[in-house]
């Protein structure tokens, strides 16, 4: 299995490894970022102890802006994940180009294209994180040479207005192969839920819990050094 950076970094995190998000705008909770600026947040989440740094590119619903990820990448020496709805193998370029540590590939939308999108991204330096919510999605993900499966926890067909949780890691994970690094997304908001993705996963990707609160870098450090056991 090839080794990058952000799948490195959790595999030899000692600590609970929590890929944190600069999450600008929610479908469902609207504005997040509430006028403050996203690279002091970014800033926050180094100081706390996150693992990594994910950031949502598409600017319809998520009100992303890829040129906000270019800035990202090139203030934090954290692995960045790229996240959108990957369509295409110029956006995977894009993401190298942006020196961004890892894509987003979601089965739902990329269908029997997964396997080919995740070696194009490999080819290019870029860490895989293959995202799926369904069993049928994991059969998908893991016939693929990705680095990475992540289970979303919301349906992103309903764009996150949905009320999944982290019952849905404990239903797949078991399903995936320890080769794989697998990551759990969305629906994480107390340590409660921390303690259940943790226990079948080996990161935790989180943003509107983190940035809905009014101290993001303390928040953050109690995911990081919550004692779960």
């Amino acid at each position: 299995m090839v080794d990058f950076g952000l799948s490195r970094a959790i595999r030899k995190c000692d600590k609970n490894a929590i890929i944190a998000e600069v999450k600008v705008h929610s479908p469902k909770h609207g504005d997040l970022l509430r006028g403050r600026d996203p690279i002091s947040i970014l800033k926050a989440y180094e100081r706390a102890g996150a693992i990594g740094i994910s950031y949502i590119t598409e600017p319809k619903h998520f009100r992303g802006d890829f040129n906000l990820l270019r800035k990202i990448c090139k203030e934090t020496e954290l692995p960045v994940l790229r996240k959108d709805f990957v369509t295409t193998k110029e956006e995977i370029e894009r993401t190298a180009e942006a020196e961004a540590s890892a894509i987003l590939l979601i089965t739902r939308i990329l269908k029997d294209k997964t396997p080919e999108f995740v070696d194009f991204a490999l080819e290019h330096g870029l860490d895989t994180l293959v995202e799926v919510h369904s069993e049928s999605e994991v059969g998908m993900a893991v016939k693929t040479n990705s680095t990475m499966i992540g289970i979303n926890n919301r349906d992103i067909g309903r764009l996150e207005k949905d009320d999944g949780n982290v019952m849905l890691t404990a239903k797949l994970s078991p399903l995936i192969p320890e080769k794989f690094v697998k990551v759990s997304e969305s629906g994480i908001s107390s340590i409660e839920d921390l303690k259940v993705a943790l226990r079948y996963a080996d990161a935790a990707l989180i943003g509107t819990a983190f940035m809905k609160a009014d101290d993001p870098e303390k928040i953050v450090r109690k995911f990081v050094e919550a004692k779960l056991c």
